[in-house]
């Protein structure tokens, strides 16, 4: 069976676990002979965003500017594994379309509670929302529209990292993406 391009987008509140996911899941989509590809969005905004803040607007352009590279790749014939927050449904709505037009959008909310996001806060981000030094953080002082349909949601409270892994690699095997 020929590779079929697709993406897998982990979206949540900083600290649910995204980052630790997805690059699981990168590597275990590699050791099964896929080339791929992983958008992490602390990357992405080094590198691609650094010009944009935290507004609204700013956060709608960074996750459609990581669906245009995503449906780009995904064209080129790669599997893309996304970690971001992407919080506003409107652009994941905008970058699942961007991708679509190649090959298949596998949306994964990482649907940790905010207070287990907040007792992990290991760059001490919560912390300093809360104490009002970061502006427009997600959860605290700016909105996260958690996704209505996600193809695959995962609470990684009381979950390992390879339990999460196994949650997505099933719906990936169910969606018949992976190769037999």
């Amino acid at each position: 069976m020929a590779q079929r391009s697709f993406t897998v987008w982990f979206t949540g509140l900083s600290g649910a676990g995204k980052s630790t996911i997805s690059h699981l899941v990168a590597e275990e989509l590699e050791r099964r002979g896929l080339i791929v590809e992983l958008l992490d969005g602390d990357a992405v905004r080094r590198h691609l965003s650094s010009e944009l803040g935290f507004s609204k607007e700013d956060r709608d352009t960074n996750v459609e500017r990581i669906g245009w590279v995503a449906s780009r790749l995904v064209r080129a014939g790669a599997v893309v594994v996304v970690a971001a927050i992407s919080p506003y449904r409107e652009a994941r709505r905008v970058a699942r379309e961007l991708v679509e037009e190649h090959g298949d959008f596998v949306e994964v909310h990482v649907a940790t509670s905010l207070e287990d996001c907040m007792s992990r806060d290991t760059k001490g981000l919560y912390a300093r929302a809360l104490a009002g030094d970061v502006a427009n953080f997600t959860g605290v002082s700016d909105p996260y529209e958690e996704p209505e349909s996600p193809e695959v949601r995962i609470d990684t409270a009381g979950a390992t990292p390879e339990d999460s892994v196994a949650l997505v690699l099933e719906r990936l095997r169910s969606l018949e993406l992976l190769p037999t």
